[in-house]
This record gives structure tokens, sequence and C-alpha cells, in this order.
């Protein structure tokens, strides 16, 4: 049933043995549901495989191979960043039924673009700008792009797709209204939440996707009712702009949003992802 709709000797030959485990299950971790960070401890940012409440540093960065290091550090010990820094941000517009009212479904993935510059990370806080009077929350399923996407066919896109993240398209609907593009109401400064971490291997699209605000549901809906699945949006976009690994696409948010104030903390939650959190702050 779908959810109602709201809005080393020995010792040696052993750490080889684990070593070569924990190899092969960074290698298969698009089918075992791999949860992929990257973080910064010590003024350094690096990244890894989360394991429980640790994370497994690896070497390079999660778009080459999961190597790991034998460094291993808590979750409360690190801070956790957006997953990548991509060339670039797509994001979509109307791709769930609920959000679009009495409007007609698009024919095609409507799309739009938010700067780098607005991706902020687990915990951070979304900063309300001054100049707006209401600034909503939009949670996402958020997808990662492991290769390089040019013109690929929908039976070859999720060879292209690393995993999935949580995200949230901040948006001022007094700017979005009045303003001719959405170059500010999408992309100011925090107003791109994505995290805590990627992971592979799950469905994608048949996931619970649910919105807090203030521990209060929000939003709620499976990502089995976007109009346009994974698949779809990566070939989609991949026909007219290519898409590299790291990039980033916000595939849109169900429902009803509504407006968040300074003092409030957001909560992004898709089932088997996890809970992405941030609290909300007034612009100084």
């Amino acid at each position: 049933m779908k959810p109602t709709l709201l809005g080393g000797g020995r010792g040696l030959g052993v750490l080889v043995l684990a070593l070569a485990a924990a190899g092969s299950l960074a290698a298969a971790g698009e089918a075992k549901g791999v949860k992929y960070a990257r973080f910064q401890v010590a003024g350094k940012t690096a990244c890894g495989i989360v394991e429980g409440d640790a994370i497994r540093q690896i070497e390079g960065d999660l778009l080459g191979p999961k190597k790991p290091t034998g460094k291993t550090f808590k979750l409360t010990e690190v801070k956790l960043l957006p997953p990548t820094r991509p060339s670039k941000i797509v994001a979509l517009a109307g791709n769930y039924k609920s959000h679009l009212g009495d409007k007609a479904s698009p024919k095609n993935p409507e799309c739009f673009f938010k700067p780098s510059s607005c991706l902020i990370g687990q915990g951070q806080p979304i900063v309300i700008p001054k100049g707006t009077s209401k600034v909503d929350h939009e949670g996402e399923l958020v997808i990662v792009i492991g290769k390089r996407a040019r013109k690929v066919p929908p039976e070859k896109a999720m060879d292209c797709v690393l995993g999935v993240t949580c995200g949230n398209d901040v948006s001022a609907r007094d700017w979005q209204k009045n303003d001719v593009q959405w170059w500010r109401a999408k992309g100011c400064d925090t107003f791109g939440p994505c995290g805590p971490w990627v992971v592979s291997g799950i469905p994608y699209d048949d996931l619970l996707l649910t919105v807090r605000v203030n521990g209060e549901v929000r939003q709620q809906q499976r990502t089995s009712d976007l109009i346009f699945g994974v698949a779809a949006v990566v070939s989609f976009i991949s026909q007219h702009v290519t898409l590299e690994p790291g990039d980033l696409i916000y595939t849109g948010t169900p429902g009803t949003t509504t407006a968040i104030q300074p003092g409030d903390v957001v909560e992004v939650e898709i089932e088997g992802i996890g809970v992405l959190k941030n609290p909300v702050s007034a612009a100084r």
C-alpha cells in the first residue's frame, strides 16, 4: 500500500584477507546497496564506505576504483560533505503529478540548472536570504552520475549512474513567480542541501521519500510515482547536455511544499538511503 500523500604473520594474513574482502565489497557495491560518502577529517577531504556508525576511507574519490586504505573513522568524528563536486546540477520541475495539481503532465522532463555553489552537506544551515518573503522545502531523490553520459539510450542509462542520495531543492517562491529566470529562486547559496551519502544498488524508482519540518511530516510519496524515472531522466538529459562523472540530477518534488523559517530543522529521508538534516537560519 502506498502512503497517504501529505503535502598480520597470521595477523598479516588476516589483514590481507580482510582488505581483499573489503576490496571485493567495494567493487560489488553497486549490487549490495553500499553507502559511499565524501567527508572531511582533520582538515583533509576524503571518501569512504559507510558501515554502520563508521566510515572506511578509500583511495581517491567516489568516481574511481574504491580501494580501502585501512583507515576507519567514526561518523561522529567526520564532517559529511556533499557527495561530489559536480560540473553541473540539473533539476526537474513537475515530475510528480501530485505536485502539478491541475496542470497536465509534461511530455518530456522539464529541466533547469542549479549552480554548484548552492550545495551544502549534512548539518549545514539553509540560509534564508534577505528580500524574499517565502522559501519552501522541496525534498527530492538525487541521481549521482558515475560515468560520462552522452546521447545514452534509456536501456543503457543505468550504466552511467553511481547511485542516489537525498536532496532539497530549496526555492524562494516569490522570486520563482516574479522573476523571468529561476537563477536566484533556486540557486541562492545554501539552496542545494545534498547527502548524507550516495547509495548504489537499491531500487531507485521505488523508494519512500519523506520530508519533515521540526519533526512534522510535510511531504511523503514513493519515487515509483515519478512521471519520468531515473533511466528516462538520465537518457533524456544526455541527448542534449553531456553528463560528467559527479554531476547531480534533482528529480523533482512530490505533493505540496510549505514555507520554512529561521529556527526550523528540515529532514529529507529516503528509504534505503538515510536522512539529510539541515537547520534553517536567517541571512545576516
